[in-house]
């Protein structure tokens, strides 16, 4: 739902700690909430989740996830979505001892896998992890999605500084952008803050979704 992708081989590690990160949130242009969070789950593991509720619609995502010699390895997810009176909801195992990904639930046949995957490999959710990570280092942002039965391969490019507001603070971001072509994702990137403070996605020239952190902790 909300991503790009990068070959992390060379990474380092990151620090994974919890947080919770409170969103206002506009969707199809209907304004709602949002939520992530990070949570422990155990074993190296932890869990990362996004709700977005507006009159329009319920989003959930979520991801477990390890860190893995320097790199956050998704390891199951789940999606659902309810907009209006359909409701979708699909799950996803990453088995990296077998080396391939596999989709059950409301799936089409050919986006049920397997894709075989790659090290490094990310689904949508973690990219926003990896690149409040690698745009303060400088660090090349080209990463490769596995999310949907599909592989995506996406590079953020840096648009420069710009000013965003942060719980009525005003701070300055650095601008990311990812074209993969009708879609566009931009995310606003704050020092220190473990989540993007904005991420837009734009399909086909129009807004689709808008989350803009209200605050974290």
């Amino acid at each position: 739902m909300l991503a790009a992708a990068l070959t992390l081989a060379s990474a380092p590690a990151l620090a994974v700690k919890p947080f919770s990160a409170d969103y206002s949130a506009s969707y199809m242009g209907m304004q709602g909430n949002g939520r992530m969070t990070v949570a422990a789950a155990g074993a190296n593991r932890w869990k990362y989740s996004l709700a977005v509720t507006s009159p329009l619609a319920n989003l959930q995502q979520s991801t477990v996830f390890e860190e893995k010699a320097g790199q956050l390895r998704p390891i199951s997810g789940s999606d659902s979505s309810k907009v209006l009176t359909k409701n979708k909801n699909k799950n996803a195992t990453y088995d990296w001892a077998r080396g391939v990904a596999t989709w059950t639930g409301d799936v089409k046949p050919d986006r049920a896998g397997p894709i075989k995957l790659e090290t490094g490999d990310l689904d949508a959710l973690l990219i926003n992890l990896a690149l409040v990570r690698d745009a303060p280092a400088g660090k090349p942002m080209s990463y490769r999605m596995v999310e949907d039965g599909r592989v995506k391969q996406l590079t953020y490019t840096v648009e420069g500084k710009e000013a965003i507001t942060v719980g009525g603070k005003s701070q300055q971001a650095t601008k990311l952008v990812s074209k993969n072509g009708d879609k566009e994702t931009i995310a606003w990137v704050v020092p220190g803050m473990p989540v993007p403070a904005r991420i837009l996605q734009r399909d086909k020239g129009a807004d689709a979704i808008d989350l803009r952190v209200q605050s974290v902790r």
